[in-house]
């Protein structure tokens, strides 16, 4: 068989395998899980929070996607004194929850209560970022919505800066 003949053999097989992917997508985004139910998504302590999340996309998981949408990253957090602090591309939008605190972002403070929207902008080198609370008797929580695409096609890199005090690191150091 010519180079030429194996050449378009290949290209016809990872054709095949994008329709079928698509297919896969589309009919899970027609019958995927419409609601998520907060009592079913567990709390873990992160690097950054105590962090439960809602939406995960596929692609960081080796389970297949379940939901309607798998290209965000949905998580609330508990920040009870502070969070770790991490600097990546930005693209994110956090509602404030509950509670009020603030956040420092690239050196800069912005003070934030429950209803407030915090942006976090999307800038070359990306952007430092921690949490604070306010109020040491009651925590402020806050959710968070990240596009993967975004973060992705972003050429985002997630650099820790410090873990938040809570975190014990497992075995391999994660």
């Amino acid at each position: 068989m010519p180079a030429r003949d194996r050449e378009r053999t290949r290209e016809r097989e990872h054709y095949e395998e994008i329709v079928e992917h698509q297919r896969k997508e589309r009919e899970r985004s027609f019958t995927g899980r419409v609601v998520v139910r907060g009592e079913e998504m567990p709390w873990s302590m992160s690097r950054q929070a105590l962090v439960k999340h809602y939406l995960w996309p596929s692609r960081y998981s080796k389970t297949d996607p379940i939901d309607v949408l798998d290209d965000w990253n949905v998580f609330v957090q508990d920040i009870r004194v502070h969070s770790g602090k991490h600097r990546h591309q930005g693209g994110l939008v956090i509602y404030i929850i509950e509670g009020e605190g603030y956040s420092i972002v690239d050196g800069e403070r912005h003070d934030w209560e429950a209803g407030d929207l915090l942006l976090l902008p999307v800038k070359r080198g990306g952007v430092e970022h921690q949490h604070f609370n306010k109020d040491d008797a009651h925590p402020a929580k806050w959710i968070a919505f990240i596009s993967a695409a975004l973060f992705e096609h972003g050429a985002s890199e997630m650099v820790q800066l410090e873990n938040h005090p809570d975190f014990k690191p497992g075995r391999n150091g994660r």
